[in-house]
């Protein structure tokens, strides 16, 4: 029993949704049709992505790029800034979670040089709404934007003049919050940034291309089976280490979502009434939503009953903002946190990170109705 329930606190979104999609089978009965649930191009895509961001965090491509960005700047507050900026334009291309898990723990061995733990904790709250609001820029910087993306046909150049108003104005106001939380003075001792290697270059140039592929994929300009294959055949014969670092709780997850929505948009009675809730304001219905079963859950499931779009893709990415569980990688930044010695924490996290997130969250709500009336 404590196992299972272990397992549970781990990844409670994984079994919750395993749970409703075996509940909507017993409405639905497993038949020809649930296949045509799977969208089997997005998970290729996720996969391929895994596989090459997990590649390289394993020949030390970010901690070497941190590390000659960081050696030569002086003073708390430009670290911050530095950091908080590399969390938010990482977040597009890595996904916020790998950013997160990757930025984190560097961020605090800098940070504590420095014997100020009140600006360490608004320096990671930071950190942490960048990669979720940076990540809204692009198809690939989140699991939900990437679902979306295909699933409503979008193509880069919307998706992008959609998004990046909002991804604009966001930045301005994490760089107002930092420059006000987080106080500029010197180190009080030694820094504990240790040199970082150089990634072998070969292998970085392969892993760059691999990239660029999957990019392509996404874009539409390259087969998403040829994609796959060659990226997984490649990542095996270079360093098969890597699958371990992929996210197959994740991918199981979109699985589990695709047959729950599936099966529900089969049930005309319950698509017609949640259709109709939806309908009335998308935005505001995937902000709700996201607080409670987060914003990639809550993506996936509302887009079995709204052909908007683009007002979910909004809604589902301002919805990262909120409670700690509105986007399921802010959690890695608490748990980090959460670990360090009592006289490093600098107050309390979950009060902090929620007042930032909730006072954000209602200026780029204001900002996305200006827009709307414009």
């Amino acid at each position: 029993m404590d196992k299972i329930l272990a397992a549970f606190k781990k990844d409670p979104v994984l079994y919750i949704s395993g749970i409703l999609a075996l509940l909507s089978s017993f409405i639905v009965r497993p038949d020809a049709e649930y296949i045509g649930y799977i969208n089997f191009r997005v998970l290729a895509i996720l996969l391929g992505l895994m596989l090459i961001v997990s590649a390289c965090v394993r020949i030390g491509t970010f901690d070497y790029m941190t590390y000659c960005l960081l050696r030569k700047i002086k003073g708390q507050r430009h670290i911050s800034i530095l950091l908080v900026s590399m969390s938010f334009f990482l977040a597009m291309l890595l996904t916020n979670d790998v950013t997160l898990v990757t930025l984190v723990p560097f961020a605090i061995m800098v940070l504590s040089s420095f014997k100020d733990s009140r600006s360490m904790m608004y320096t990671l709250i930071f950190m942490t709404v960048a990669t979720n609001l940076g990540s809204m820029l692009t198809p690939i910087g989140n699991p939900q934007n990437l679902y979306l993306y295909a699933n409503y046909n979008m193509n880069l150049g919307s998706f992008f003049k959609l998004m990046l108003p909002y991804s604009a104005f966001a930045l301005i106001l994490i760089a107002i919050g930092v420059f006000i939380m987080c106080k500029n003075k010197e180190s009080d001792g030694d820094s504990k940034m240790q040199k970082a290697q150089a990634p072998k270059l070969s292998r970085l140039l392969i892993y760059i291309a691999l990239f660029i592929l999957c990019v392509l994929a996404v874009a539409g300009y390259v087969n998403w089976i040829v994609m796959i294959a060659i990226v997984a055949v490649a990542i095996f014969i270079l360093d098969k280490g890597a699958y371990k670092g992929a996210d197959y709780a994740l991918l199981l997850t979109f699985v589990f979502f695709f047959v729950l929505t599936g099966n529900i948009g089969r049930i005309s009675e319950v698509k017609e009434t949640l259709s109709s809730i939806v309908e009335r304001d998308p935005v505001i219905t995937a902000i709700v939503a996201s607080q409670i079963i987060s914003n990639v859950p809550a993506a996936m499931l509302l887009s079995a009953f709204t052909g908007d779009g683009a007002s979910l893709v909004v809604g589902s990415n301002l919805g990262g903002l909120g409670t700690l569980i509105a986007s399921m990688a802010s959690l890695i930044t608490y748990k980090y946190h959460a670990k360090l010695p009592q006289e490093e924490k600098g107050g309390k996290y979950i009060p902090a990170f929620t007042v930032v997130n909730i006072i954000l969250l209602a200026l780029l709500l204001a900002f996305h109705y200006i827009l709307k009336i414009r």
